[in-house]
């Protein structure tokens, strides 16, 4: 017996091994394209496009950043990345608290409260997921023009404080494995619906709201598309429209200075989630969803 344990030890021990050798191997995978932006931000021009490319830099030109953050600066229309990223921060801050306060609000109502036709508009909610933006787009365009909100950061926000069927799906999922017996408790001590929402519900629910919140700051700072369509004017740009606008300037950015802008867009990203991984992996534990 002892022995058939020790050989179950070491097939574990193999197993994990293997796995763990499988995700570094797919995590480098992923790190390449990282690694060259910032080895190709410090580079100076001819290096950056010599071939083979070399990954590290002869010297580092740490001065490709201000150089690339002054870059074309006397081009009539240009805005500097100081514009484009507190347009990007102010979209991200009214996205994100939009998308938290409504969201928990219509969860909690799908996971808590007793209402005619509750399964079937939760079903409906979800459906929704499985309509593409594309269909939505012409739509909505039209709806946001005839409102004068076309060249404002409005269309981009705004249809965050009415909830997402993802973000609602989540939630709820995480509602669920709250115990009942709380709130049935705090509605014998006299607290209102509102009340065990505000001072039971949601202080649980603190890693499945961080999730929620991070994946909407991630998806606002990144998103592409809906900047492009709805805004005109370049002080008005986010980060993501002002990188592309940026990079065709005087026919094209030089490769070098083109990394380092980019590195500058991603890193506030990757920083954040630096930080918040610890809540995030939680948060996605908690809600039971897998991948």
């Amino acid at each position: 017996m002892a022995k058939s344990d020790k050989t179950l030890t070491q097939q574990n021990l193999r197993a994990v091994v293997v796995i763990h050798a499988a995700l570094v191997i797919l995590s480098l995978a992923f790190l390449v394209p990282l690694i060259w932006m910032i080895s190709t931000s410090l580079k100076e021009a001819s290096e950056a496009r010599a071939f083979p490319p070399t990954w590290i830099p002869k010297e580092f030109l740490w001065g490709n950043y201000s150089e690339a953050f002054n870059y074309n600066k006397e081009n009539l229309g240009y805005a500097p990345f100081a514009v484009y990223g507190r347009n990007s921060l102010i979209l991200c801050l009214l996205t994100v608290v939009g998308t938290v306060v409504s969201n928990a609000v219509v969860a909690y109502s799908f996971a808590r409260l007793k209402w005619p036709g509750r399964d079937v508009a939760f079903a409906l909610t979800l459906a929704t997921m499985m309509v593409p933006f594309p269909v939505l787009m012409v739509p909505l365009f039209g709806l946001f023009k005839e409102l004068g909100w076309v060249g404002t950061l409005r269309p981009l926000w705004v249809p965050a404080w009415f909830g997402a069927a993802f973000n609602i799906f989540l939630l709820r999922q995480f509602y669920r494995t709250i115990p009942n017996e709380l709130s049935e408790a705090a509605r014998i001590d006299g607290c209102s619906e509102w009340g065990i929402f505000s001072r039971v519900i949601l202080p649980l629910a603190k890693p499945a709201l961080a999730v929620v919140a991070l994946f909407s700051f991630m998806g606002t700072w990144n998103d592409f598309l809906g900047p492009l369509l709805y805004l005109q004017r370049q002080e008005s740009f986010t980060l993501a429209v002002g990188l592309q606008s940026y990079s065709s300037q005087a026919g094209g950015t030089p490769l070098h200075l083109l990394m380092a802008a980019s590195t500058m867009v991603v890193a506030p990203v990757i920083i954040l989630f630096f930080f918040t991984q610890k809540q995030f992996i939680q948060g996605i534990a908690a809600t039971g969803l897998k991948g």
